[in-house]
């Protein structure tokens, strides 16, 4: 009789909420945070599995096994697998390109090239996996997001480009090329990822300890600063 009073009580909701059981009276908000919880965990599984295995190698249900989800769910919130790699594709472009906000027209260069810096560095520390999907989506000749390069990424690294080359043009920063200066900051930040057991095997120590990531970011910021011509 208990069982039964709390079926009536409680719904499952698989559709929604991976399994998860609501009240009955569970309101949209309630729903929705759920919905954002599954997105949330199946993308960061998702970004696991596609750097491992890559697009074609990978499968919903390792997703699935990764996100500790039903894999109904991953096609009930991403439809397939093409559409859920793409949007973990588009996830970390955004995450990526985010951090370029700070360069403004009324900004200080270096403070705003350090902290663009610093966050490249984070990123390729704490999501390694994010920066070698990419990698390998690019040397693969960047099938599935070649548009988004030539149509997003190019729109924004030629706003920024624009931006450093004010700053040239005022005499707060000396010249240089102002957009392969992306290209090598990306150069030199990712490689933390997309060679971090390279790096490890040849420093001989935890390239993850605080005190490793503090060397290779000083490092880094150093480097793009004599690239810029600043002190």
């Amino acid at each position: 009789m208990a069982a039964n009073t709390m079926s009536m009580q409680m719904r499952s909701t698989d559709d929604a909420s991976g399994g998860r059981l609501l009240p009955a009276g569970a309101d949209e908000g309630e729903k929705g945070r759920i919905r954002q919880d599954n997105e949330a965990v199946i993308l960061l599984a998702a970004e696991r599995v596609f750097a491992r295995f890559g697009f074609r190698g990978a499968t919903m249900a390792q997703i699935a096994e990764a996100a500790a989800l039903p894999k109904a769910n991953l096609h009930y919130y991403f439809g397939n697998k093409q559409t859920l790699y793409l949007t973990v594709l588009d996830g970390i472009l955004h995450d990526w390109l985010a951090p370029l906000d700070g360069f403004r027209p009324d900004a200080d260069p270096k403070s705003a090239i350090d902290a663009y810096v610093r966050q490249k560095m984070r990123f390729s520390f704490e999501r390694p996996h994010a920066s070698r999907l990419f990698a390998n989506e690019i040397l693969q000749g960047a099938p599935m997001v070649h548009h988004l390069l030539q149509t997003e990424l190019r729109r924004l690294v030629a706003e920024k480009a624009a931006v450093l080359d004010g700053w040239i043009a005022q005499g707060r920063l000396p010249p240089l090329d102002t957009t392969h200066f992306f290209f090598s900051v990306w150069s030199m930040t990712q490689t933390y990822a997309d060679f971090d057991i390279q790096i490890a095997a040849v420093l001989g120590e935890d390239s993850h300890s605080e005190q490793a990531r503090a060397r290779a970011t000083r490092h880094v910021l150093n480097s793009v600063f004599r690239l810029c011509g600043l002190s």
